[in-house]
């Protein structure tokens, strides 16, 4: 009863909020919020400031105010949007700036920190689950460089759509409780180009168990032996909070935290990998300790399937964060972190050098058994699946629509029929030459006779093959759509995607445009390549 009580819908000014962090952690006893290196603390206190517009709520995830035990009703509050855009006080905020370090594109960079993200604390909601809360792009902080705390229309969309649709696939991710305009203008130079261009702010509230990145872990030992102590509390207070069946005194519960923190970590970039989606900056402050997706920035879903695919133009030119090279920065983004903590001497060296070897092993099984999954196989058959993706590769077929209509291939399936009007969908408009043609037939009868080898009833297959491929993406063309509008003051768009990318896996009558590869007019700068 008293567990049914607790999870009753609160109003905003009620939520059962937690200060673990600056309660438990080291803090910046400075409240200025001045560009600065911050020592010997892992946050700095600071509050957000109101942009000089009018706040307007763009959009709200009702799923996730439930998870907050808000009640949804809250969402049209006039005083939400004021609040979410860090216009006002939110009643029990208790708000910060995290600090930490990390690698960018491979090589170290020092001192990072949240530059224009300020959390305003935990809220423990009925169930028993932690929930940080924290507004991207309202104001300063310490951390904020040379930039001005603030974010755009353009970039927020782009977030708010996709930590809700992550979830919905079924992938490991932060979530988005709210997207504000701010009624502001904001300069940004979008290409690094010299040409700024003011644009429409916006703020959104992300939401997760924790913020803490591997970076975090890194810039205390990074700075010598006077701030390793630093690394120690922060991993007893991930292992408390978040990991709390390693607890205990024993020493082995630091690499058996480093095993599972790669575990999930590898088991996620595998999952990236089966929907295609590229993160576009996986540097090491962009890893979440917590193993989920963080931080949507020049992100994309592949459409044409290119290994070399990348959406962050600054990453044209090395590929360092390409669908290709994507797993092998993961791993060496855990290796960074392994570092950390040996250095910190909290795991073994050989400890951690035999738990990169096991886990390089576990993101090989868990991607083969994804691709099994999306091609309605037993097992992993390499032949067929790299066969297929050669013919995707030379062709330049659309990774998405290719595997969602692999389930309308029957398993009795002939060379001597036409393509299945699925798949032949899928080709069609990519005007193949006879040869290429009698490629995907050949490929085709392979697969017809494996499907038929195992045995699977065909209802049965189907089923589960279309529950391994999406129907619908954010497609990068799709989300620009609803930016366009949003700058205009009009979230219908954004509000239409939100709904479709519910249930991202449903056949929906209506909206089949939206599962349309992107119109040639869309391919271009600012919404296929991003920075």
């Amino acid at each position: 009863a008293a567990g049914a009580a607790a999870a009753r819908p609160r109003a905003a000014e009620r939520l059962a909020w937690d200060h673990s962090f600056v309660r438990e952690l080291p803090g910046d006893p400075d409240r200025s919020v001045v560009p600065r290196q911050v020592r010997g603390a892992l946050w700095s206190p600071v509050d957000p400031t109101a942009a000089e517009g009018e706040p307007w709520l763009v959009s709200a995830s009702r799923s996730v105010a439930q998870l907050l035990d808000l009640d949804p009703e809250e969402l049209s509050r006039p005083e939400f949007a004021t609040w979410m855009a860090g216009a006002a006080a939110l009643p029990g905020a208790r708000s910060y700036a995290q600090c930490y370090g990390g690698h960018q594109f491979g090589s170290w960079a020092g001192q990072l920190g949240d530059g224009r993200a300020i959390t305003l604390g935990e809220v423990l909601n009925g169930r028993g689950e932690r929930w940080e809360l924290q507004l991207k792009g309202a104001g300063l902080t310490p951390y904020s460089r040379r930039a001005d705390g603030r974010a755009v229309m353009r970039s927020s969309v782009r977030e708010f759509l996709c930590s809700e649709f992550m979830h919905a696939l079924g992938v490991p991710t932060t979530r988005a409780l709210s997207l504000v305009g701010t009624g502001d203008q904001v300069v940004r130079d979008m290409f690094y180009t010299g040409d700024v261009r003011p644009e429409p702010g916006a703020v959104v509230c992300r939401v997760s168990p924790s913020f803490v990145r591997f970076g975090t872990f890194q810039l205390p030992v990074s700075r010598g032996a006077e701030e390793a102590h630093l690394t120690v509390k922060l991993a007893d207070y991930v292992i408390k909070h978040h990991y709390p069946h390693l607890g205990g005194s024993d020493d082995g519960k630091y690499a058996a935290f480093l095993r599972e923190v790669g575990r999930r970590t590898v088991a996620l970039v595998a999952q990236w990998q089966c929907v295609g989606f590229v993160h576009g900056v996986l540097n090491t402050d962009n890893m979440s300790i917590l193993g989920v997706t963080i931080d949507y920035g020049p992100f994309g879903f592949m459409e044409k399937f290119d290994v070399d695919y990348t959406p962050n133009i600054t990453d044209l030119q090395g590929l360092r964060y390409s669908y290709r090279n994507q797993p092998n920065a993961v791993m060496w983004n855990i290796a960074q972190l392994a570092e950390a903590l040996v250095a910190a001497g909290l795991v073994p060296l050989d400890a951690a050098n035999d738990l990169l070897e096991e886990l390089g092993s576990q993101l090989v099984e868990e991607y083969n058994a994804g691709v099994a999954k999306k091609m309605g196989l037993k097992a992993w058959d390499q032949g067929l699946s790299l066969g297929l993706m050669r013919l995707m590769q030379e062709d330049g077929a659309d990774f998405t629509n290719t595997y969602r209509a692999l389930s309308a291939v029957p398993a009795a399936w002939e060379k001597t029929q036409d393509v299945p009007a699925a798949l032949a969908a899928v080709l069609g408009p990519l005007d193949l030459s006879d040869e290429a043609l009698s490629k995907w037939k050949g490929w085709l009868e392979q697969y017809a006779a494996a499907l038929r080898a195992q045995g699977l009833p065909e209802e049965e297959r189907v089923a589960l093959q279309d529950a391994a491929n999406p129907k619908y993406v954010l497609r990068n063309y799709l989300a620009q759509r609803a930016i366009e509008k949003a700058e205009q003051g009009d979230p219908s768009e954004v509000h239409t995607l939100l709904e479709l990318l519910r249930a991202p896996y449903d056949e929906r009558e209506g909206f089949e445009a939206y599962a349309e590869p992107m119109p040639k007019e869309m391919d271009r700068p600012g919404v296929t390549l991003l920075s």
